[in-house]
């Protein structure tokens, strides 16, 4: 019997979006492979739409333009990092582990693990070849990350603890980036394994405290 073909309002709805998402997904793997051979400023539209087998008209409806697309890329890769990371936290607490030290260990290496799996992206994102005004977007995140990592391990508001915060995320980051140039996978492996190891070191006895007499920068922030 012949396949029917879908009628009737929402059906047509429903075939039209799944177009879309083909469309967009196609623009979005073409632009992986060309921004990450040639670099976002060297890879002109014409590259991609002809990797898609697409139009430089379908690319402007979808994304708007080159910019935008390589802001999407940057998106998904966060998004997936950020599941990631919190799959590994939630599946971590059901199992009865409640410490936070070990909680941000298990979260840190998802995201390393993400970072190999995605180590094109990665190096694409580290180069500091973006369009106008990415390396902001990129501190905006970075912010963002440092705020749930400081939620995880259940620190006070004070300069020394965002501090402390900070340090621990800015060392997942780099290391991000080192397991992305790794050679094999083994390596990549003993990479995540020694930022770990080096997140666990700065994790004893937590943030580092002043003397007894209280500082201003052990206070409270204001708001």
């Amino acid at each position: 019997m012949a396949r029917q073909q879908p009628t009737g309002r929402s059906a047509g709805g429903a075939w039209q979006w799944q177009r879309t998402a083909q469309t967009q997904r196609a623009l979005l793997d073409a632009a992986r492979e060309v921004f990450t051979e040639q670099g976002f400023a060297n890879a002109s539209i014409a590259d991609v739409v002809e990797r898609a087998g697409s139009s430089v008209g379908s690319l402007y409806h979808h994304f708007g333009g080159k910019s935008e697309l390589f802001l999407a890329l940057w998106q998904e890769h966060q998004i997936a990092h950020e599941e990631e990371a919190s799959e590994a936290v939630a599946a971590a607490r059901r199992a009865g582990l409640t410490d936070p030290t070990e909680l941000f260990c298990v979260g840190a290496r998802a995201f390393l693990e993400g970072s190999w799996q995605r180590r094109d992206l990665v190096m694409l994102f580290f180069a500091g070849d973006g369009p106008p005004g990415f390396e902001v977007i990129k501190r905006r995140r970075g912010r963002e990350w440092i705020g749930q990592n400081d939620a995880l391990l259940r620190l006070p508001d004070t300069a020394l603890d965002r501090l402390y915060a900070t340090v621990l995320t800015s060392l997942t980051g780099e290391g991000a980036r080192e397991v992305a140039m790794a050679r094999t996978r083994r390596q990549a492996s003993r990479i995540a394994d020694a930022v770990i190891e080096y997140a666990r070191r700065l994790m004893d006895g937590g943030p580092w405290k002043p003397g007894p007499e209280a500082s201003e920068a052990d206070a409270p922030a204001r708001p």
